[in-house]
C-alpha cells in the first residue's frame, strides 16, 4: 500500500481568530472538552471571554489535540466553531483522503506511539505541527477508505453501544437506591442516624487502614504468594482484579493484622477517594494496602453491600467524604474521619431486599460487561487488520 506524508494529502489549517472577532454563542472546543474516545462537548462563550487568540474549524476538519498525544484527544466536530491552539484543525483533500480513514488511522496505538515519540517538552510535551504534517499514513483509493471506515464506524458504534447499556445499568441501581433510601421516601425520617463506627463488628481490629512505610516496601512485593489489595481493586465501585501484588507468606505471618476477610467493605482513602468495594467470598489470604481502609461489619445490623453502595453512591455520605478530605492536612481520608461518617440506617430487611435487587443487576451489568470486552477486542482486530491490508470484503 502506498504510503504518503499527511501534508501532501492534508493541510494543516491554523486559520486563527482574535479575541474581539470571537462573538456571543460562537462553539468553542478546549482540550478539556475533547474526550479520549473521540467524543467532544462544546461550550458556548460569551463575546469578550476569551483572551487569546484561538483556531478556527468547521465539519470538514479533524481535532487533533498536540499536548500529551498519548490522551488521543482527536475528534471529528460536525459544527463550526473556534478551538484552543493546543488543537490542530487537520483539512484533508476531499479528492484524496476521507477523513474517518484518517481519524482511525490517526487513533491506532503505533501512530499513537508515534506522536509521543515525536514529542518536545518534558512537563507538557506537544507534537510540532510540522512533524505532524510529516507522518506517514497508508493511502489506498478513495472508495476503500470509505470501505475501511464504514465498517470501523460499526464496530466504534457497537462499543458506543454496549457502553450506554453500562451507563443504563449504573443509573438504574442509582435509582433504585434513590427511590429507596432517598429524601423522598418518609420513612427514611424515622430510620437512626448512625456512625459508621456504630456498625463495625466487635471482633479487635475491624476497621483499619494497611502498612504504612517501612513495613511494606515496595521491594517486598513478589509475583505470587499472599495477594496485597490497593485502589485498583475498588475503583471501579467493584471488586475487580487489576495488576495484581503479592507478598511473601512470611512476611504476611508479619502483617496479619491487615487481613481482608471476605464481606469486607473496602474505601479508597488516598489519591481517587470514596470509591468502594465487598470483598468476594474467595478472596483468599490477603491484607489491604495504605491507599485502603478495610471495615469489618456487624452483619446483624448492616449489610456489606448496602453500605459500600452507600459509600460511593449516597450523595449525603459523599458530601460528608469530600468535605473532610478537604478539612484534612494532606488530601485523603483517615480512619478518625470515616467512623464519624453519618447515615441513615434501614431495617436489614429492607437493606437485603435492596442487596437482592442490586445482586440481579449486577448480574446483567456483568453480561453487558462482557459485551463490551468482546466489541472492543473486536474493533481493535479490526483497526489491526483495516491498515495491514487483511480486512477481507
Amino acid at each position: 500500500m502506498r504510503m504518503v506524508e499527511l501534508g501532501e494529502v492534508a493541510a494543516i489549517d491554523r486559520e486563527s481568530i482574535i479575541p474581539s472577532e470571537i462573538r456571543t454563542g460562537t462553539k468553542y472546543l478546549g482540550l478539556e472538552n475533547v474526550y479520549s474516545d473521540g467524543t467532544a462537548l462544546p461550550v458556548d462563550v460569551e463575546q469578550g471571554e476569551l483572551l487569546s487568540n484561538k483556531f478556527v474549524f468547521g465539519p470538514n476538519h479533524l481535532l487533533y489535540g498536540k499536548l500529551r498525544p498519548y490522551l488521543s484527544k482527536i475528534t471529528l466536530p460536525d459544527f463550526e466553531g473556534i478551538c484552543s491552539t493546543d488543537i490542530i484543525p487537520i483539512l484533508p483533500d476531499a479528492n484524496k483522503l476521507e477523513k474517518r480513514y484518517l481519524y482511525y488511522y490517526l487513533r491506532t496505538p503505533w501512530m499513537i506511539e508515534t506522536a509521543v515519540k515525536a514529542c518536545s517538552g518534558a512537563n507538557l510535551p506537544r507534537v510540532d505541527p510540522k512533524l505532524l504534517a510529516q507522518f506517514k499514513i497508508p493511502l489506498p483509493p478513495l472508495p476503500e477508505q470509505r470501505r475501511i471506515a464504514a465498517i470501523l464506524d460499526k464496530a466504534q458504534a457497537l462499543v458506543a453501544n454496549d457502553k450506554r447499556t453500562l451507563a443504563v445499568y449504573d443509573q438504574l441501581a442509582k435509582s433504585l437506591f434513590l427511590e429507596m433510601f432517598g429524601d423522598g421516601n418518609p420513612d427514611v425520617r424515622e430510620w437512626p442516624l448512625v456512625e459508621l463506627k456504630d456498625l463495625v463488628s466487635s471482633a479487635p481490629n475491624s476497621l483499619r487502614s494497611g502498612p504504612f512505610g517501612s513495613d511494606l516496601l515496595h521491594s517486598e512485593f513478589v509475583d505470587e504468594g499472599v495477594a496485597v489489595l490497593g485502589i485498583d481493586n475498588a475503583v471501579e465501585n467493584r471488586f475487580s482484579w487489576k495488576g495484581r501484588r503479592f507478598i511473601t507468606h512470611e512476611k504476611y505471618n508479619e502483617l496479619k493484622r491487615y487481613t481482608v476477610r471476605p464481606g469486607d467493605v473496602l474505601i479508597t482513602i488516598m489519591a481517587t477517594i470514596g470509591r468502594s468495594a465487598v470483598v468476594p467470598a474467595d478472596i483468599g489470604p490477603a491484607i489491604n494496602s495504605k491507599h485502603l481502609a478495610a471495615i469489618t461489619l456487624d452483619q446483624s445490623k448492616a449489610n456489606p453491600a448496602f453500605i459500600s453502595f452507600s459509600i460511593h453512591s449516597d450523595e449525603r455520605v459523599i458530601h460528608q467524604l469530600f468535605a473532610r478530605s478537604r478539612g484534612a492536612i494532606m488530601s485523603g481520608l483517615n480512619l478518625s474521619l470515616i467512623k464519624e461518617v453519618k447515615l441513615r440506617l434501614p431495617p436489614i430487611d429492607v437493606q437485603e431486599h435492596f442487596c437482592q435487587a442490586l445482586s440481579r443487576i449486577e448480574r446483567d451489568k456483568a453480561l453487558a460487561t462482557e459485551s463490551l470486552h468482546q466489541s472492543e477486542a473486536l474493533f481493535g482486530s479490526l483497526l489491526q487488520g483495516a491498515f495491514s491490508g487483511s480486512l477481507g470484503r
